[in-house]
């Protein structure tokens, strides 16, 4: 198996909103305002709506739970779901609440597994691939993400 470079996606975040601590750990929403995708096969922006249910466990890592919709450039809406993995690091905190720093890609465990789901039939590809992706944080917050297709040799 080998990563083909797919597309780039940003989301730009509303402040948390704090469910607070319960179970299974610290409960955060984090609504999509804003943010674009880019690549070659497919390109648009987030539609307002989207969010994020973060669990933040005491292991320091967040558990991604992810819904959101991007319009393309040529009219179809494509709904993308992921789950993740991201290692709350002191850069990584400090960005989602409001601080100027940012993360790299690869300088902390950001690990996602999007799934798209398109009807129109452009876009039937991507109802028939597996992706992965990388995130890191800049202030804003806007999460960016390089994605994947996983692709037989």
């Amino acid at each position: 198996m080998k990563l083909i470079p797919e597309f780039s996606y940003t989301a730009e975040l509303a402040e948390p909103q704090v469910v607070g601590p319960g179970p299974y750990g610290m409960r955060q929403v984090l609504p999509v305002t804003g943010g674009t995708v880019k690549g070659d096969r497919l390109s648009g922006t987030a539609a307002i709506g989207g969010g994020d249910w973060l669990l933040v466990g005491e292991d320091g890592f967040g558990r991604l739970d992810v819904r959101a919709q991007f319009h393309t450039d040529d009219g179809a809406v494509i709904y993308m779901s992921y789950q993740g993995l991201v290692e709350v690091t002191e850069a990584a905190a400090a960005a989602l609440t409001g601080g100027e720093s940012s993360t790299n890609f690869g300088d902390h465990y950001f690990v996602t597994t999007p799934r798209l789901e398109c009807g129109d039939d452009r876009y039937g590809w991507v109802n028939q691939t597996i992706f992965v992706g990388q995130g890191r944080i800049t202030p804003g917050p806007v999460i960016e993400f390089q994605v994947f297709r996983v692709a037989l040799q």
